[in-house]
């Protein structure tokens, strides 16, 4: 089991009321949907990166950078 840490958020009285006639477990929901987000936010850094390297990377034929990879690796 992983290390838990106890946080304090404010949310609208109405909102608790409603999840709790409802029986919502709130502490799951808010672990379940920040999950989420932070899974969706390195997506969305990777996809950046991934621009980025497509861009710097156009002018670089097939075979140049196989050469480039293979001297990396004698260099090693």
């Amino acid at each position: 089991m992983s290390k838990k840490d106890v946080i304090c958020v404010r949310i609208d009285k109405n909102l608790k009321e409603k999840a709790k006639e409802l029986g919502i477990n709130i502490k799951d929901v808010v672990e379940k949907a920040l999950k989420e987000e932070i899974a969706k936010r390195k997506a969305e850094k990777i996809k950046k990166l991934a621009e980025k390297l497509s861009e710097l990377m156009k002018n670089v034929t097939p075979e140049e950078f196989t050469r480039l990879v293979k001297e990396t690796r004698y260099e090693r």
